[in-house]
């Protein structure tokens, strides 16, 4: 028997792929295992917690917070942008007032960050686990583990760690495992566990804590840990368990990766490559066999492909057998996605939304990074999926070594001569890999003082440094008014999480629209505090 948790602080609107698709390979080998999201339950332990408003919205927010609780779970909220705004930020405003008994703290629905630890740093991180008591979570896993623990009976504790926002609950969470459950074999993995096993430079430190830490795909290890060994087989990922109608969203959205990797895996600034990820995809009629087999089971309102991109084989795939269920994911830029005829075809299959890596306005910008794109063809496919009904949240990166002003202020008129095709926009400065190319060859320090930190600062060839991207963002790239446009739509604290509920004519179930627009009293009140 094993036990899987994914630790606080994630964001809470949809259940932790990580733990399910081991559930998935484990159940599938025999070995029973429960799953925990102790993410989602402790923040709404935590939102239970608050007390003592000492403002005005504050008072506000926590007098409504059992009803806009019931509003983010329900459609007729995601049908008016300004409605749905200030109930997530009432959500949580509560949530930070839970979180004033910790001034070092800053918490939120997304993130999790204190004052006085480093995430990066495993010393504090060790030191997270020594002092676990003074975690704001450790109320929720003394109320909540004991049962479980007694009930279930685990040999064994995985805690997938992917999001640096984690680390801290995640190593206070192993705390108190290790000094009450010592007879517990603690095993660590997931996505951030993985890039920081992937470096050089790692030599453990978590070795008199974790019995076990995991780098990579989990699901193998587990089963030779469990000493099962067999061919590796591809059964979906297993939900089961997990509170489907606990998270802030109109209905289930259901995660599912269909490949690890990217298959461009060529841009000199990503993390993919600096690690050297390999690339594995699962074959797209395994895909849309197993969208097909989850979405009887847990009938969602919005799938999540959680590839870093993609691919045209798997979009194909999607088009000739459609989940059913309206769908959205990263993709890259490529010449299938200029044809119309092509995006009409992604939306009939269900796709609403695509997440795309532009990074630049600039062609010598994307020519140094490898990005393997014209920006002619990115204006062709922004128009095509405009033009099918698709809505689009692009990714911009300043900051790169190659950029300076110029090039800055061509995304800047990029952006602006395609406003109309794009829906969303994500804006991000550039962080240097630690084992990227250009970290070699440029000078600077550590980005961070933490023995883990996966980024580098470094001097940048142009003096375009991060105080002087920083100032062209706040003061000329935001507030060009057809920018700020853009930005005023996407979703706070859930960001792209959300983004696709307000993409145009999102195909609501109208069964599920007619149930929810009756609902009782949350719905009612939800309405008045309007």
């Amino acid at each position: 028997m094993i036990l899987l948790i994914a630790p606080p602080v994630a964001k809470p609107g949809e259940p932790p792929a990580g733990i399910a698709l081991l559930a998935g390979s484990l159940r599938h080998h025999g070995v029973s295992c429960t799953l925990l999201d102790a993410s989602i339950e402790g923040l709404l332990f935590l939102l239970g917690q608050a007390r003592d408003p000492q403002d005005t919205w504050s008072s506000r927010a926590l007098r409504n917070l059992n009803a806009n609780l019931a509003a983010t779970r329900s459609p007729p909220l995601y049908r008016n942008t300004d409605r749905y705004q200030r109930a997530a930020r009432d959500v949580n405003r509560v949530l930070e007032l839970a979180a004033r008994s910790h001034p070092e703290l800053s918490l939120n629905l997304s993130n999790y960050q204190d004052d006085h630890a480093n995430p990066l740093d495993s010393r504090s991180l060790l030191a997270a686990a020594d002092s676990y008591q003074d975690n704001i979570f450790t109320p929720y896993f003394r109320q909540r583990l004991p049962a479980l623990l007694e009930a279930e009976k685990p040999q064994m504790v995985g805690i997938s760690l992917s999001y640096l926002s984690q680390a801290l609950c995640a190593f206070a969470l192993l705390g108190f495992l290790r000094e009450h459950y010592p007879h517990l074999t603690l095993v660590l993995g997931g996505g951030l566990i993985t890039s920081w096993m992937s470096s050089p430079q790692w030599h453990n430190p978590f070795s008199t804590l974790v019995d076990h830490c995991i780098a990579g795909p989990g699901e193998q290890p587990l089963l030779k840990l469990l000493g099962i060994d067999s061919p590796i087989a591809t059964p979906p990922p297993d939900y089961t368990g997990l509170p489907w109608h606990d998270y802030l969203a109109p209905g289930p959205i259901l995660p599912y990766a269909a490949s690890r990797g990217c298959y461009w895996n060529k841009c000199s600034f990503c993390p993919e490559t600096a690690e050297q990820s390999h690339y594995h995809q699962i074959e797209p009629t395994t895909v849309t066999a197993h969208l097909r087999q989850l979405c009887d089971q847990v009938q969602p309102v919005l799938i999540h492909l959680l590839d870093n991109a993609i691919s045209p084989a798997l979009m194909t795939a999607l088009c000739d057998r459609p989940p059913g269920v309206p769908w959205y994911g990263f993709a890259r830029v490529h010449e299938q996605l200029a044809d119309t005829d092509y995006c009409r075809r992604l939306r009939l299959s269900g796709c609403v939304l695509l997440k795309l890596g532009l990074e630049s306005g600039s062609q010598t910008v994307l020519d140094a990074m490898h990005k393997g794109i014209s920006l002619d063809l990115v204006a062709r496919v922004l128009t095509s999926l405009r033009q099918a009904g698709i809505a689009t949240y692009v990714y911009l990166l300043f900051g790169t070594p190659s950029e300076a002003l110029p090039e800055a202020q061509q995304t800047l008129e990029f952006t602006c001569r395609h406003h109309e095709a794009i829906t969303f926009l994500n804006l991000a400065i550039f962080n240097m890999p630690r084992g990227g190319e250009e970290a070699v060859q440029l000078p600077g320090a550590e980005f961070s003082e933490g023995d883990l930190s996966l980024y580098r600062d470094f001097v940048h060839p142009r003096g375009w440094d991060r105080r002087a991207v920083r100032t062209f963002l706040d003061r000329e790239f935001k507030r060009h008014p057809l920018i700020a446009t853009i930005l005023h739509r996407d979703p706070p604290l859930f960001t792209s999480n959300h983004a696709a509920f307000f993409s145009r004519d999102f195909p609501w179930p109208l069964q599920m629209v007619r149930e929810n627009s009756a609902r009782s009293p949350h719905f009612e009140a939800e309405k008045k505090q309007f």
